[in-house]
């Protein structure tokens, strides 16, 4: 935690002398223990047809005090346990203190903290006064924050130094009379083509994805204990670290710490969550640290689960292999909430993003908007509630890629025969050699095969003749076998995997290859 705010947060814990322990909730009749009890339809309309306020804090914070989870753990964070209790507490007090602080409903609240009880505090407390949330990562530079600011034309940053007068306020506090469809949160794009936008989400927009995906993939119930590598100002990582257990009145782990291999390997170890949420970056560098002796005992674990870039086979199959669990990977998007293709518990091709969440329509087009026969590498729209209203600010980018409900992702897919999805590249990304498609993601995952890789990137770039031609941008292992030796090698071990035009003609080699803060590989950046 960052100090000021976040030793307000572990004095109130230690004052109640809280354990990490984890009371039981009972079950309801017709309920088996740790199932998620069925929650109230909150966009049912009313019987004169007026759609009722819903306002996303208390449906996913106030709700459990009043369906009897109130001593339920809701946070571990840094060896201190917080109750649902205690969460609604602090999202009060903040909520408040942003009132006192002037902030009306609509103005945008920029959130620059790590992960922790006080992040969630100001996301939920934010959102519940009818102001907009704004996560924001903590690990950009100074113009970028300026940059941010000005874009968002954000009314309050809340970062280290927290939020004037919360000590002070009062614990107690009614939401905000929202409508489902009222914003609640942005999410601020990557940026792995470019300057950050954000992505507008409403009120109703994550329970979708828990529904849909949460509940009716991962089959989470509030038995369940989350732990993600990826960060809550991410809509990845505040899926995983947030929504989700807070939909299912399960526990969440959070740890303020960057997201080294190594620590988040310890934490696992040490918190023994059930559910397991990383990126394909960190899985790799995970294995990588693994590889000479493994420690780390993540038994408690019976589902992993990646997104954010699609997972390499090699990196499936190595895992369960040391582990002894399944990774689900699957692709979500910002501008879509969460994870809308996934794998299934029992059923994982390695390689492929799995099928359809429950939720989402899917459908992947040619260049002209008809659809694709399976097998054909076409474009891929999705539909779903979960949707963003538009991108603030970007009203030709919003008509372009939000079409009647329909988001363009960008992104360039094949089915097979059974329905599963396949990625072959970014629609920015992919390339023509000689007349043919070159996905870069093939040749990459085709890469990460050999032993002495740990990642890659294919971005095509123009030879003599000025034609392009693919060329591969490496991440040793050991840095130091570096050299024409390898590049051959490596060169000939595409060609006994690949056809003869997907093979690089360069080959070289980076101490790292460049991403986002999110881990998601920026290839703009090697073109």
């Amino acid at each position: 935690m960052r100090p000021q705010a976040g030793s307000r947060l572990r004095r109130a814990a230690n004052s109640k002398n809280r354990s990490t322990s984890r009371p039981p909730t009972p079950a309801r009749a017709g309920q088996r223990a740790g199932e998620l009890p069925p929650g109230p339809r909150p966009l049912s309309p009313s019987p004169g047809g007026e759609t009722p306020p819903f306002n996303l804090t208390a449906f996913f914070v106030d709700r459990h005090l009043a369906e009897g989870r109130a001593n339920q753990t809701a946070i571990i964070s840094e060896g201190r346990a917080y109750t649902y209790a205690e969460i609604a507490a602090f999202v009060n007090q903040a909520g408040n203190a942003l009132l006192r602080a002037g902030i009306r409903p609509g103005d945008r609240v920029m959130i620059v903290l790590p992960d922790s009880p006080f992040f969630a505090a100001a996301y939920f407390g934010a959102i519940k006064i009818g102001a907009v949330a704004v996560p924001t990562s903590t690990a950009l530079r100074a113009a970028d924050y300026a940059y941010l600011k000005s874009e968002s034309g954000a009314s309050l940053v809340v970062a280290e130094e927290g939020i004037p007068g919360l000590d002070a306020s009062p614990a107690e506090l009614d939401a905000a009379p929202t409508l489902p469809t009222d914003p609640a949160f942005w999410l601020w794009t990557s940026g792995s083509t470019g300057p950050p936008k954000a992505a507008v989400h409403c009120h109703q927009d994550w329970l979708t994805c828990c529904e849909g995906y949460a509940r009716q993939v991962l089959g989470i119930t509030t038995a369940d204990i989350t732990f993600s590598s990826a960060k809550l100002f991410h809509a990845y990582g505040l899926g995983n670290g947030l929504m989700f257990p807070f939909y299912a009145g399960a526990t969440t782990v959070l740890d303020p710490a960057r997201p080294q291999p190594r620590a988040i390997l310890h934490r696992a170890h040490t918190a023994r969550p059930t559910l397991f949420f990383s990126v394909p970056t960190h899985y790799a560098a995970m294995l990588h640290e693994t590889e000479a002796a493994n420690p780390y005992d993540l038994s408690s674990v019976r589902l992993g689960v990646s997104a954010a870039e699609p997972l390499p086979a090699e990196i499936v199959r190595r895992w369960r292999a040391r582990f002894g669990f399944e990774v689900l990977d699957g692709i979500g998007s910002t501008e879509v909430l969460h994870i809308y293709i996934s794998n299934r518990p029992g059923s994982v091709r390695p390689g492929s993003s799995g099928v359809p969440v429950p939720g989402y329509e899917i459908r992947i087009t040619d260049e002209d908007g008809s659809p694709s026969p399976p097998g054909a590498i076409g474009d891929l729209w999705v539909r779903a509630a979960s949707n963003a209203a538009h991108y603030w600010n970007r009203p030709e980018l919003t008509a372009a890629r939000m079409r009647d409900g329909w988001f363009f992702s960008g992104d360039k897919y094949r089915t097979d025969a059974d329905g599963y999805f396949w990625y072959s590249g970014r629609s920015d990304d992919m390339f023509r050699v000689s007349g043919e498609w070159v996905s870069p993601i093939e040749v990459e995952s085709a890469l990460i095969e050999h032993a002495a890789v740990l990642e890659a990137a294919v971005v095509a770039r123009p030879d003599a003749s000025g034609l392009p031609r693919p060329c591969a941008f490496i991440a040793l292992k050991q840095p130091d076998r570096a050299g024409d030796d390898l590049a051959a090698e490596l060169r000939q071990f595409l060609k006994q995997r690949l056809a003869g035009y997907k093979c690089p003609r360069r080959v070289e080699f980076l101490t790292e290859l460049p991403k986002t803060a999110t881990g998601k590989l920026q290839r703009y950046k090697l073109r």
